[in-house]
């Protein structure tokens, strides 16, 4: 019977090189989970508080540290985006409306209007959606909202806006902070990286979001 070649070196040394192939197949391991799972962001600005912290001194940011979260990127792979889900995706052209240099980069929002429907802010900051093919309205219920946040920014109230084949609407919750889909229109499916599943970091900051599997 033939030896391994491990098997020949002192018994130090075979422990050492087990350990490093061990390590080095749990690093091959998450480098290949993150690549094609779930990859790791952090939150940039202010537009997804209070859901979503981002560190102070930066404007509206309400922690001393950023969130970090996880995004499942297979999740559109199988199944179609969600209303609610909190998705990163690839900003439009129309972004830099809101900074120079914003189009192209990662975005953060939640996921308001599916293709097809028919969006309108009201008076007083409720969102409504109208389905493809419905003369009726329903009222879209955000309890992840405080009433501040949706009176927090008037100047798309009695805006309405459609939402094309194939594109999605998205908004922050940060309402009166949130450089959205009411500034530079809709996303199209292909720039949709995925939904959140997890914020991981900081430990207090520890929690799941429903949705996104």
């Amino acid at each position: 019977m033939s030896l391994s070649p491990l098997s020949r070196l002192p018994a130090p040394w075979r422990k050492i090189v087990d350990w490093a192939f061990t390590l080095a197949a749990a690093i091959v391991f998450v480098l290949a989970f993150e690549a094609e799972v779930a990859k790791p962001y952090r939150i940039p600005s202010s537009s997804m508080e209070n859901t979503l912290h981002c560190a102070r001194p930066m404007p509206g940011c309400e922690a001393s540290t950023s969130d970090r979260v996880l995004v499942n990127r297979l999740a559109y792979d199988f199944g179609s985006p969600q209303r609610g889900q909190i998705v990163v995706f690839k900003a439009p052209a129309k972004a830099n409306r809101c900074e120079p240099g914003d189009a192209g980069t990662t975005f953060v929002k939640r996921l308001i209007g599916l293709p097809g429907e028919t969006v309108r802010e009201d008076h007083k900051g409720f969102i409504w959606i109208r389905r493809p093919g419905s003369t009726s309205w329903t009222k879209l219920p955000e309890p992840y909202l405080s009433s501040a946040a949706r009176r927090a920014d008037s100047a798309d109230f009695g805006e309405t806006w459609r939402v094309p084949p194939g594109e999605y609407f998205m908004l922050g919750d940060n309402r009166g902070g949130s450089c959205d889909s009411r500034r530079w229109g809709v996303v199209p499916r292909s720039s949709l990286i995925g939904p959140v599943i997890f914020t991981y970091w900081p430990p207090g900051r520890i929690s799941y979001h429903p949705g996104g599997w």
